[in-house]
């Protein structure tokens, strides 16, 4: 496993990892997987590294999928390079741990979703936002990690959300691409994707003799 990076040296740890930037903390709780929306937002704008939240340098990374690819942009803060490695071992998500997209969020079972007892608190809504609902249950994808340089760095808006960053444009060069997982193959997937191996890699007849 990755060794904390020096640029997180100061950030708080639960369970021994380190607890991103943008990672949802309530009630003394950190809810990995689960965004802190203004805090996401503000790492957009001030471009910050969603780790470590400290400025980005001169180039960052981008965490890619095959549908953030067809519209366009990441919809996720970047990375410093040497933050990456970090993200990319301890993640779930990033590391193939996880197989399939969780089917409930986060925060309908952890207790950083749980109502505080402060009154001058907004709760974190535990009701799952529109990308979980799309994705609920679904095999995971493939994710990359793409490096920008910092001075084509641009985000992208909607018309009824001007000052909410809906990710950052990938319509731009790419300095570098590293492969972080690959996607979960379905069942069909992967019997179509072992009779194709049989017949053109191998040349041979498909068989499932042992």
């Amino acid at each position: 496993m990755h060794s904390i990076p020096q640029r997180c040296a100061r950030r708080p740890l639960s369970g021994g990892l380190v607890v991103p930037w943008v990672s949802l903390v309530h009630g003394g709780h950190a809810a990995f997987g689960s965004l802190d929306a203004d805090r996401a937002r503000t790492a957009f704008l001030r471009r910050l590294c969603q780790i470590c939240g400290q400025p980005l340098d001169e180039r960052c990374y981008l965490i890619v999928r095959p549908a953030d690819a067809a519209r366009g942009h990441s919809p996720e803060p970047a990375l410093h390079p040497e933050c990456l490695p970090y993200a990319a071992a301890h993640c779930p998500m990033l590391n193939g741990t996880a197989t399939h997209y969780r089917r409930s969020p986060v925060l309908a079972t952890h207790p950083a979703g749980r109502p505080c007892t402060d009154p001058s608190c907004p709760c974190p809504p535990r009701s799952p936002d529109q990308g979980h609902t799309a994705r609920s249950g679904s095999p995971a994808d493939r994710y990359e990690a793409w490096m920008i340089h910092t001075r084509t760095y641009r985000l992208l808006f909607t018309p009824d959300r001007p000052g909410a960053p809906t990710g950052i444009s990938i319509d731009v060069p790419v300095l570098r691409r590293r492969l972080l997982r690959t996607a979960t193959l379905t069942p069909v997937a992967l019997s179509s994707s072992s009779d194709v191996a049989c017949r053109w890699v191998w040349e041979a007849p498909c068989s499932t003799d042992e």
